[in-house]
């Protein structure tokens, strides 16, 4: 019998955790998430059935103490992440303000990051905040202590195992790990549309249904949505095929307009758009099944986020699909994470 301690995992400490995305993709790839932060309650009750021996933190991260997570870290602490809400700095945010109170929360972190001097920082956003003035403070105060910075990548989901094209800007800083082998991640094979959803069966109409999947299901579109749907090529066909006396007036004469994507469908051959809150609405993007005439259901939403089947999503549908569409995917995570881990264990 094999008496010798196994070595522990090294930690991890997840700020603005959502639903626990991140979380689940920093474990798979080897690390122990001992405490993690989040506002919203849905998101918060979410990460609860999902990971319980996480030191969950339900409040305002401006609010909290820069030491609340000593009970938990009771060693070197070796990754933070930070993945902020990233609405102010999107490119599909076109009411863009000074004032918008999440601003400040990338800066929110940096109590954290001086109390507990974690080995690797690893900060994941929209590419949009890469040009702004808070991202170059945070930088700055990385460089006071310490901390040796790459310069932000960009990064696609989809060359890293996520059936989905989801652009993302990650920065991270090193402090007692390798930085060149901590960027250096794996591209993986790509993955489909059909790779992940054509297994599924044809859904039931609404939730009220007997389910066995309590994700699986299609909304109810109106009559005449249905009908346009049936007038869109499949598998990969735009509103553009619609005839005039289904179009909508502001899409009328107007074949550049801005989201020329709604009412698209997805194609079974490549992979999915980016997916958002509003991924099972088909007037919110091209989220219509590549075949059925219906919206993608929140189980083909959660696989194309490769979400596991057997994560559960408390709330209503409308708060799941918030869930999925804002988190970061699990398996980009995980590639990323990988990475990380081995930086980590390069320089002991």
């Amino acid at each position: 019998m094999d008496t010798r301690k196994k070595a522990s995992k090294p930690i991890a400490i997840d700020l603005f955790c959502g639903s626990g995305a991140v979380s689940l993709g920093v474990k798979n790839a080897g690390f122990d998430v001992v405490g993690a932060v989040d506002f919203d309650p849905h998101a918060c009750a979410t990460y609860r059935a999902n990971h319980p021996s996480v030191k969950l933190i339900q409040d305002d991260i401006r609010l909290i103490p820069a030491n609340a997570f000593d009970d938990v870290v009771k060693k070197q602490l070796d990754l933070l992440v930070v993945c902020a809400p990233c609405q102010p700095f999107s490119s599909q945010n076109r009411k863009r303000s000074n004032d918008d109170g999440r601003l400040n929360l990338v800066e929110a972190s940096l109590p954290f990051i001086e109390s507990y001097q974690p080995q690797i920082v690893f900060l994941e956003n929209v590419p949009g905040l890469a040009s702004s003035g808070i991202f170059d403070r945070f930088r700055a105060c990385l460089a006071k202590l310490g901390y040796e910075i790459a310069e932000p990548l960009k990064l696609d989901a989809s060359e890293l195992g996520v059936p989905q094209r989801r652009t993302r800007m990650i920065m991270v800083a090193v402090k007692g790990a390798d930085l060149n082998t901590a960027i250096d991640i794996a591209r993986l094979p790509r993955k489909t549309v059909r790779d992940v959803i054509a297994d599924l069966p044809i859904p039931a109409v609404g939730r009220d249904a007997v389910l066995k999947d309590a994700l699986h299901f299609s909304r109810k579109h109106s009559a005449l949505n249905i009908e346009r749907l049936r007038y869109i090529p499949k598998d990969g066909g735009s509103r553009h095929h619609l005839p005039e006396h289904l179009q909508l007036a502001c899409h009328k004469n107007r074949k550049n307009a801005s989201f020329s994507d709604v009412y698209g469908r997805m194609r079974w051959d490549d992979v999915a758009p980016t997916l958002t809150t509003g991924c099972t609405d088909i007037t919110r993007g091209r989220f219509a099944h590549p075949e059925q005439d219906r919206g993608i259901t929140l189980r083909e939403a959660a696989r194309l986020q490769s979400f596991p089947d057997d994560y559960q999503f408390i709330g209503n549908a409308g708060q799941v699909a918030t869930q999925i569409g804002n988190a970061v995917p699990p398996q980009m995570m995980q590639s990323i994470a990988k990475s990380l881990l081995n930086a980590i264990s390069s320089n002991k």
